[in-house]
C-alpha cells in the first residue's frame, strides 16, 4: 500500500487525483474508494492505496483514509 494525500476529488463528476509521496499524481474514481454509503473525498485526506494501469494510466484502486 502506498501513502498519499488528496490533490483534489470532484463530487459531481465522482473523480479526482492523489498526490503520492514519491511519483507522479495518480487518478481517482469514487468506485474505487473503500467502504459503504456515499463515497468521497476531501482535498488534503491523508490516503492508502495502490495503484494499477488503468485505460488511460495510473490508478488508484482499494483507497482508503488513513
Amino acid at each position: 500500500m502506498e501513502q498519499g494525500t488528496v490533490k483534489w476529488f470532484n463530487n459531481a463528476k465522482g473523480y479526482g487525483f492523489i498526490k503520492r509521496s514519491t511519483g507522479e499524481d495518480v487518478f481517482v474514481h469514487y468506485k474505487s474508494i473503500v467502504g459503504d454509503g456515499y463515497k468521497t473525498l476531501n482535498e488534503g485526506d491523508a490516503v492508502q492505496f495502490e495503484v494499477q494501469q488503468g485505460p488511460k494510466g495510473l490508478q488508484a484502486v482499494n483507497v482508503s483514509k488513513t
